[in-house]
């Protein structure tokens, strides 16, 4: 029998689970067409004073108000996932026809995005709902590192003759050292011109590039001269100037007190703020707790 599955893009939090069920009832389970549904309790009304100057209730007698887990319980089309007998899809070009299924989905995951309202919910429920995996060493060639506000916490100390000072994390330099011995190619990134962002490079023993307005020009051409592909690149940010490199980077991570939009953005956020060891906390993502998995180039102990 073939299937016809339907997926909306509107449903961010659509599991494999709710795509197999809808997927297994037509084909497995002798249904026609399928769809899946949350529980719902609620109490809905329609606007009649448009025609009767009467509004009433749509699935309840309002003059009857038991408790809504009392209530017969309705079931709400998530909007996610429906599969049809492509048989009968072409003969009725409709998707409910005979026998529908109902597969039951977790209502924790029911949200459809139809306006900015809805996206902004999407964005803030994903971290809970859906936590990005992290990358491992096997998924990066090169790391590539903001400075202002990524390896510092983004506050400039100035003294009475202009000299400008930062606060960096000690947890930070262990884990650069870390990643630069298990063979990562690093490179630090900044739009500013800073002795101090060269002195930390210099110190850290990592490449520099500062004083650069359009990094994601320079990330390209970097990556060019290296030989690596910008999607095996992890570029770490925290401001909305680091989004032209987190378009082009395949794992942009921004740090957890990057600017909201830089969040959004980001493929995996930390939960260490810039300055306090973030850098760290990826090193451990990447090597491990203990920053001491072996190279990928380094042969593996027999």
């Amino acid at each position: 029998m073939d299937v016809v599955l339907l997926v909306q893009c509107t449903s961010p939090f659509v599991a494999r689970e709710d795509i197999d069920g809808v997927a297994a009832a037509v084909a497995r389970e002798g249904a026609d067409s399928a769809v899946t549904v949350a529980p719902f309790h609620g109490f809905l009304w329609r606007d009649g004073s448009a025609v009767e100057d009467h509004n009433y209730g749509v699935n309840h007698d309002k003059k009857v108000r038991p408790r809504r887990q009392d209530r017969p319980e309705d079931l709400l089309e998530t909007g996610a996932a429906y599969a049809m007998d492509a048989a009968g899809f072409r003969t009725h070009r409709h998707r409910f026809f005979g026998h529908t299924a109902l597969v039951r989905t977790d209502p924790a995951r029911v949200l459809e995005i139809d306006d900015p309202h809805d996206l902004a919910r999407a964005r803030a429920l994903a971290p809970l709902l859906d936590p990005a995996p992290l990358p491992t060493r096997e998924d990066i060639d090169a790391v590539v590192l903001d400075f202002d506000g990524t390896q510092t916490d983004d506050r400039v100390l100035i003294d009475s003759d202009g000299r400008e000072t930062v606060a960096v994390h000690r947890g930070d330099g262990l884990g650069i050292a870390a990643l630069r011995k298990a063979g990562l190619p690093l490179l630090i990134l900044s739009t500013e011109q800073n002795p101090v962002v060269a002195a930390r490079a210099h110190k850290l023993r990592v490449p520099v590039l500062h004083g650069i307005d359009r990094k994601d020009l320079a990330l390209k051409q970097w990556c060019d001269e290296q030989s690596i592909a910008p999607e095996r690149v992890l570029y770490v940010g925290n401001d909305v100037n680091d989004l032209p490199c987190f378009a082009l980077a395949g794992w942009p991570v921004a740090v957890a007190s990057a600017h909201d939009s830089v969040r959004a953005a980001a493929r995996a956020v930390t939960t260490t703020p810039g300055g306090f060891g973030a850098i760290r906390e990826i090193a451990a993502w990447l090597l491990g707790p203990t920053l001491t998995a072996p190279s990928v180039n380094t042969p593996l102990p027999k």
